[in-house]
C-alpha cells in the first residue's frame, strides 16, 4: 500500500503540473470536515507552498443584483485572451437544509466555465462571516500553485461583514449599481474605507448616464475619507459587465496598485499580516469545532442554554463552565 507522504507527493507534483483533476481532489480534501483529511490537505499545502504567492489576489464584492458574476465572466475572459490564467473562487450562499451551494456560479459565467486558461470553483460560504468560505484560502494557495496567476475571489454580498475577504486579498473591489440615490445603497462607511476600487457596473444603454452620476456621488463620498495609504487614492470607475466596456481601464489600475506596493514589499508585508490572522481564525474554528463535537460538552451545553435561557444561571458562570470544559 502506498503510504501517506508518496500519495501526497504524487498529488502535490499532479498539481504542480496543472492538472485539473488533481488540483479539483485536493480542493475537496481540504473542505472535508473528517480529520484524516484535514491531516493530509495540512501536509499537502504545506508541500506546497514554495510554489505559492505568485498571483494578484482581487477580491470582489457587491450588492446583491450588481452582476458579479457577469462581469468577473467578462473580466476573466479578457484577461485569459492576454494570456493570463485565472481562477475564480466563487462563494456561495449555503442551503441551510444541505449547506451545499445555492446559487451555481459556473451558469452564470458561461465563457470562463469553457476556457481552458480559467478554473471556476464554487464553494458555500456555510456561514462564514464576511461570505468568504472557510476554505477558500487554502483553495487559493492550491489554484497558484497549480499556476493560476489570477485569482478572483467573488463574495456573497448579501450583508454580511465583507470584511474578510481583505483578510484574503491583496485589492478590494467594490461593485456598485447606477441610480445609488441619497443613501448611496446604504452602503457602510467601513466597506469603503476597505475599498481600494469602486466600480459602478450596467454602465451601457441607458444606463450610461445614472452611472455617470452615481460615480460623481461615491467620489463625493469618498473625498470625506483619509487614503489608507499614501500610495493610493480609491479610484471610482464605470464599467459595463455586459459589453466589457471600461474592463481594461480597471484591470489596469488594479496592476498599478499591485506593483506600486509591491515595490515596496507592501504586498509581502499584507499577506504576512494576513497570515497571522489566519492562524487565530484556525484556533477560533478548531474551538468551535470543540464545541459542536466533544460528547460531554454537547451533553451539558442544552442544560446550560435552558438554564441561561430561564434566568437560573448567570451567562458569565455558563461560559466559566463551558470554557473549563474545554481546558481554558
Amino acid at each position: 500500500m502506498v503510504d501517506l507522504a508518496s500519495r501526497i507527493e504524487t498529488l502535490a507534483d499532479a498539481i504542480l503540473a496543472g492538472e485539473r483533476a488533481a488540483l479539483a481532489r485536493a480542493i475537496t480534501l481540504t473542505e472535508s470536515r473528517r480529520a484524516d483529511h484535514r491531516e493530509q490537505a495540512q501536509a499537502l499545502i504545506q508541500r506546497l507552498l514554495p510554489q505559492t504567492g505568485r498571483a494578484i489576489r482581487v477580491g470582489i464584492t457587491g450588492v446583491p443584483g450588481v452582476g458579479k458574476s457577469t462581469a468577473i465572466d467578462a473580466l476573466g475572459s479578457q484577461l485569459t485572451e492576454k494570456g493570463h490564467k485565472v481562477a475564480v473562487l466563487a462563494v456561495d450562499p449555503s442551503s441551510t437544509r444541505t449547506g451545499g451551494s445555492i446559487l451555481g456560479d459556473k451558469t452564470r459565467m458561461a465563457r470562463l466555465s469553457v476556457d481552458p486558461n480559467a478554473y471556476i470553483r464554487p464553494s458555500p460560504s456555510s456561514g462564514t462571516l464576511g461570505g468568504v468560505a472557510a476554505k477558500t484560502r487554502e483553495t487559493m494557495l492550491l489554484c497558484e500553485a497549480a499556476g493560476f496567476d489570477v485569482i478572483l475571489v467573488e463574495t456573497v454580498g448579501v450583508g454580511q461583514s465583507e470584511t474578510a475577504v481583505a483578510d484574503l486579498t491583496d485589492f478590494f473591489l467594490v461593485l456598485m449599481l447606477p441610480n445609488a440615490g441619497d443613501e448611496l445603497q446604504g452602503i457602510k462607511k467601513g466597506i469603503i474605507e476597505l475599498a481600494d476600487m469602486i466600480a459602478v457596473n450596467k454602465a451601457d444603454g441607458a444606463g450610461a448616464t445614472a452611472a455617470r452620476a452615481a460615480a460623481a456621488q461615491y467620489k463625493a463620498a469618498l473625498h470625506i475619507l483619509a487614503p489608507a495609504s499614501p500610495l493610493w487614492s480609491t479610484p471610482v470607475v464605470t464599467i459595463s459587465g455586459l459589453t466589457g466596456e471600461g474592463l481594461d481601464a480597471l484591470w489596469s489600475k488594479i496592476e498599478d496598485h499591485h506593483h506600486r506596493f509591491e515595490a515596496k514589499g507592501l504586498i509581502t508585508e499584507r499577506r504576512r499580516r494576513q497570515d497571522v490572522k489566519w492562524m487565530w481564525a484556525m484556533v477560533q474554528d478548531r474551538l468551535q469545532a470543540r464545541l459542536r463535537h466533544d460528547p460531554a460538552l454537547k451533553a451539558r451545553t442544552p442544560a446550560l442554554e435552558a438554564a441561561v435561557a430561564a434566568g437560573e444561571l448567570a451567562p458569565t458562570l455558563a461560559a466559566d463552565e463551558i470554557a473549563q470544559a474545554l481546558g481554558l
